[in-house]
């Protein structure tokens, strides 16, 4: 059974920084491009960022692309975010999601945490 676990999350005051972890298990990691999407209330989900199996091209939405950087650590398993100058706007519930290298969709999905920044 395919388990990602994201951790990390919390409140941060704007400027600030927070890095979020993503546990995979049942799934061979690196086998799988990961990505990051965060969801604000009553919006959409939102795509942050995603990278490649062996961590070797990464890309990001505009909105975070110079503050937020994606890495991983296949020999962990776990995926990464640092975020830095945290903005108010960037409050959600961020998740982390695997898909294999061939299929645009992700098909793996982790339960979420939360990042609130205060003003």
């Amino acid at each position: 059974q395919v388990q990602l676990v994201e951790s990390g999350g919390g409140l941060v005051q704007a400027g600030g920084s927070l890095r979020l972890s993503c546990a995979a298990s049942g799934l061979t990691f690196n086998t799988y491009t990961m990505g990051w999407f965060r969801q604000a209330p009553g919006m959409e989900r939102e795509y942050i960022a995603h990278i490649m199996w062996m961590g070797d091209r990464v890309d990001y939405a505009a909105s975070v692309k110079g503050r937020f950087t994606i890495s991983r650590d296949n020999a962990k398993n776990t995926l990464y975010l640092q975020m830095n100058s945290l903005k108010p706007e960037d409050t959600a519930v961020y998740y982390c999601a695997a898909r294999r290298y061939y299929n645009p969709t992700y098909v793996h999905w982790g339960q979420g945490t939360q990042v609130t920044v205060a003003s």
